[in-house]
């Protein structure tokens, strides 16, 4: 219960901290192509930080994110015991690599998602 109720705190401050939207490209004639990445963190009990924490890392992150500009964005993170998944969009991996970087965050392994399912696509009608 403690781990569902930090979750959600964690997500509540994520919503909060930063005002980031996973929406479709922006057009434009110099729109960047933005890829969707999975980050994996390994952070040794993470699952025990605090909401104070958290906060104080997503508050960071978007301080970072603000710096670098439009061109990455966090989408959400998933707290476990030892680990944080973050969802990014960024034009590369560099990018991702360079907000860890800057704000002093592991990025253990950096994977770019190639399609979404869910239970929806079961239901979907191939042509």
């Amino acid at each position: 219960m403690k781990n569902v109720n930090l979750l959600r705190t964690m997500g509540l401050l994520i919503l909060v901290s930063c005002a980031f939207s996973y929406g479709q490209e922006t057009a434009s004639s110099d729109a960047h192509v933005m890829k969707t990445y999975l980050i994996e963190r390994d952070i040794p009990d993470a699952g025990l930080l605090t909401a104070q924490q958290l906060k104080e890392i997503s508050q960071k992150s978007c301080s970072v994110l603000h710096e670098m500009g439009p061109e990455i964005q966090w989408l959400q993170s998933y707290v476990t015991e030892d680990k944080i998944y973050c969802l990014y969009r960024a034009e590369n991996k560099e990018a991702i690599m360079e907000h860890a970087r800057k704000g002093g965050f592991p990025a253990n392994k950096i994977s770019e998602l190639s399609a979404q399912i869910s239970p929806e696509t079961a239901s979907l009608k191939l042509q």
